[in-house]
């Protein structure tokens, strides 16, 4: 975040140790709740926020500004706004629509290795993933494929999981969008390779840690864009008035290296519609 955060917010008029200062805070899920009323208690200008962060940060105050990264989360049907344009109360930000953004995940892994027919989904749990698994099983039976779902509650249950994929004859996976995952990427990544499993992920650089394939959100461009937020409520604007707003573009990366450790030969129309490809 530093790496682009950071630099853009200081080209807007902000630098860390002149008129801006920053506290950090980051803990497992259960220590959110406890981390926010932290940074509250600090009474900042603003919060910044990603994914079950921002309810945690919303239940620790209803006055300071929360700019969040939502990330697969209806912000309105969450409660966090009343509209998209106008969200009416102290949380604004940037939102990805993960369903649609997973059910072309799986419609591109499937033109990359059309010889698939039994895809594995790596999911967190059904009721953090539902929207997404009903979106990518609505793409699946577009696609004449069977998706068969693998949930994991942490790392330490990565391998039985990868496992169960392999006695399950699976011939592809997609892991599902997480942040957990993106944690994580370097390790399911191998883990892929193991089970000689072309893995379709959620972020760029997920396919530059060894994943086949990346397609999401351009990542810099969404941090920039929050920082744009932090600038704009520093100059007086409420959140409330700043509108949600979705990404505008989006990176797809193909990592040869695995393709070749795999056996597999990309379609060359694939490669053409990719913006980074990985040798």
């Amino acid at each position: 975040m530093r790496a682009v955060m950071f630099p853009e917010l200081a080209r807007l008029g902000f630098t860390e140790g002149r008129n801006l200062v920053v506290e950090a805070r980051s803990g497992p899920m259960g220590e959110l709740p406890a981390l926010a009323r932290q940074l509250a208690a600090a009474n900042p200008d603003a919060i910044i926020a990603a994914g079950n962060a921002i309810g945690a940060a919303q239940q620790a105050t209803s006055t300071t500004a929360i700019i969040g990264s939502f990330i697969g989360e209806d912000p309105i049907a969450a409660g966090f706004a009343v509209t998209l344009a106008r969200p009416g109360g102290n949380v604004t930000g940037v939102a990805m629509l993960a369903p649609e953004l997973d059910a072309k995940r799986l419609q591109l892994l499937h033109e990359a290795i059309p010889g698939v027919s039994r895809i594995a989904a790596l999911a967190v749990s059904t009721d953090q993933h539902a929207p997404n698994l009903a979106a990518m099983r609505q793409a699946a039976a577009h696609e004449g494929l069977a998706l068969l779902p693998f949930y994991v509650a942490q790392p330490e249950d990565y391998p039985a999981t990868f496992a169960a994929m392999r006695d399950a004859n699976v011939s592809a996976l997609q892991i599902v969008s997480a942040p957990q995952f993106l944690t994580d990427s370097s390790t399911l990544a191998e883990l892929a390779l193991e089970a000689r499993l072309p893995t379709m992920c959620e972020w760029r650089s997920m396919a530059a840690q060894g994943c086949l394939l990346g397609y999401g959100p351009d990542y810099a461009e969404l941090q920039r864009r929050v920082a744009d937020y932090v600038a704009r409520i520093f100059h007086g604007v409420s959140p409330g008035e700043l509108p949600i707003e979705g990404p505008t573009h989006y990176q797809f990366a193909i990592n040869l290296k695995t393709a070749k450790t795999l056996g597999l030969t990309v379609p060359p129309a694939i490669l053409a519609r990719a913006n980074e490809v990985i040798e």
